[in-house]
């Protein structure tokens, strides 16, 4: 028996110090896919024009993914042929979000997943730490529990929950509402961000902690290991940056040079992190950094995040937009050139592909403006910005988790009533 344990375990040793080969392909038309991202363990490297990649494995699981497509893992050795070949779906994630509260409310949470049956949704965005900082499920993160974020528990089981969706086709991302963390800074008022001597509140009555922190950031990053160990497909961050409030205080000097390189330093360190587990990395990011050369007061700067991100999901609600865009002035009234207008001009500032976007849409009421509803009118014309621009799909946000199955799915006819072209 010590003899078998001994010659597997020298077997795992021989895979985890050579080096492997193989190919990455699309399912569906078997051609090779080029820059697609591999991974063993902490390696990470990229395929060629010809779909072919060489690592050093150091873990006997392979994992591939592709902007546009799913992901796939095999295992060194186990069934498997050599060179592996990894196999890729295409997918364009149009996604509806789900709160903490909704996710763990069956006359919530069903409706929603049946727009995957009659309408192009085929994707959920899932609040695991939520807008109070609570965490959704059974998290492994001991400070969860030590700071009462699990106090609620909306979801039993998540990996269960994660299959069945997997199991309809449908791509998840666990939403991690990031520094804004009312449970957190509340339990520990020395992680929180300070405003004349006391614990800072937003207008929301919410604590916020400080992005400096070095055990603020691993918490965070903590939960969203532990999420992608759970089995989502992609971790997006919400809330990461600082507050927009002034006289706030922080444990080091917040300035133009030390915000924006907090937030790219704390995406680099959750990236390197996650490499193991083969899981998309996004952040939701506000809708005027497409178009502003600072960091907004706030530390997200486009060029910044391109660097780190799989996905980057601005936030292109037009109620959002209170000073307009250039020529549109009114932006409830212009919802496809708010959304076009802005991925263009986070393109040109980037130089990325199209598909490396998947933008916010606003799927609730207006409250800047007019205070009136987005209907089909509305979601039909974002959601026509976005697919003529190519982003890799959608979001749409309504925090009452309310969707009109005729607005997702109406065809796209709102193009006759943009008032400018593409």
């Amino acid at each position: 028996m010590l003899k078998g344990f001994f010659l597997l375990f020298l077997a795992t040793a021989l895979v985890q110090a050579a080096d492997f080969s193989g190919q990455v392909v699309s399912s569906v038309t078997g051609k090779p896919i080029a820059g697609a991202i591999v991974t063993a363990g902490s390696q990470v490297v990229g395929t060629d024009a010809a779909g072919v990649f060489h690592i050093q494995a150091e873990s006997t699981a392979v994992g591939a993914r592709a902007y546009g497509y799913t992901r796939a893992q095999a295992t060194i050795g186990a069934h498997e042929p050599t060179p592996l070949k990894l196999q890729l779906a295409p997918i364009t994630p149009r996604a509806v979000y789900l709160s903490f509260w909704g996710v763990g409310t069956a006359s919530v949470r069903e409706p929603i997943l049946r727009l995957a049956a009659n309408t192009p949704v085929n994707a959920v965005v899932i609040d695991i730490k939520g807008d109070l900082g609570y965490v959704c499920y059974r998290t492994g993160v001991s400070t969860a529990t030590a700071i009462g974020a699990q106090k609620v528990i909306t979801v039993p089981d998540m990996p269960a929950l994660l299959a069945r969706l997997h199991k309809q086709g449908i791509y998840t991302i666990a939403r991690i509402v990031t520094f804004k963390d009312n449970a957190l800074g509340t339990a520990r008022p020395e992680l929180a961000v300070h405003q004349n001597g006391k614990v800072f509140k937003d207008r929301e009555g919410l604590t916020w902690c400080d992005p400096f922190l070095p055990e603020v950031r691993k918490y965070n990053i903590d939960l969203a290991v532990d999420a992608a160990k759970a089995g989502f497909d992609e971790i997006q961050f919400d809330y990461v940056r600082f507050p927009d409030a002034k006289g706030v205080e922080f444990s080091q000097p917040s300035t133009d040079e030390s915000r924006p390189r907090t937030i790219l330093s704390f995406l680099k360190e959750a990236r390197e992190r996650l490499t193991p587990y083969n899981v998309f990395l996004a952040a939701d990011v506000f809708g005027y950094i497409c178009w502003n050369r600072g960091d907004t007061g706030i530390g997200q700067r486009i060029e910044d995040v391109a660097q780190v991100l799989d996905y980057i999901s601005p936030m292109l609600y037009p109620s959002g937009f209170m000073y307009g865009i250039p020529n549109f002035r009114q932006p409830v009234s212009h919802p496809y050139e708010i959304v076009r207008f802005s991925l263009d001009r986070a393109k040109e500032r980037t130089h990325l592909d199209p598909v490396r976007f998947r933008p916010w849409l606003q799927g609730f009421a207006d409250y800047a403006f007019d205070k009136r509803q987005f209907g089909p009118r509305e979601i039909q014309e974002q959601i026509h910005a976005a697919e003529s621009f190519g982003s890799d799909g959608w979001l749409l946000w309504n925090p009452r988790n309310l969707y009109s199955a005729d607005a997702i799915r109406e065809p796209k006819t709102a193009a006759k009533a943009l008032s400018s072209g593409q």
